[in-house]
């Protein structure tokens, strides 16, 4: 009788045992889902945010004349000099360039390197076809009533 006696209480000793056991895996388990979790936010912060075109007003000088662009927040561009429209079309972040598709011609989309540049800065801008542009960020202003399209 008491090798029985004896025998139950190592197995119920035994059996209190697994359950710590299965905790600490447990706590191991979350442990490492947290580390997983901070592993992910950190590259999150490593990785910037993408250059952003919408709501920006440019200014540059495009074949002789001095232009302003403005794109509003549905990345809708007009680009006129003085008082005179010059284009407007749809504008598009890809990757780091900035890509204009003119609804006046039939050239199709054009696109242009680009940085992170604030207000009063400028860059210089090449585009897909090889064209060089020094443009200036000014504050957003909306287009003007009399060059709208």
């Amino acid at each position: 009788m008491r090798i029985v006696m004896t025998s139950l209480a190592v197995l119920a000793l035994v059996a209190c045992n697994k359950p710590a056991e299965t905790t600490t895996d447990a706590n191991a388990v979350d442990t490492n889902m947290a580390m997983d979790e901070n592993a992910a936010m950190d590259a999150n912060l490593a990785t910037p945010a993408g250059f952003q075109i919408n709501e920006t007003t440019w200014e540059f000088t495009r074949e002789g004349k001095a232009t302003t662009e403005s794109i509003d927040a549905s990345g809708n561009y007009v680009a006129w000099s003085g008082d005179k429209h010059i284009d407007h079309g749809t504008a598009v972040m890809k990757d780091d360039k900035a890509c204009f598709t003119s609804a006046m011609d039939k050239e199709g989309e054009v696109c242009w390197t680009t940085s992170p540049v604030e207000i009063g800065a400028s860059m210089d801008t090449t585009s897909d076809k090889g064209e060089k542009l020094t443009v200036k960020r000014v504050a957003f202003m909306a287009v003007p009533d009399a060059v709208k399209p």
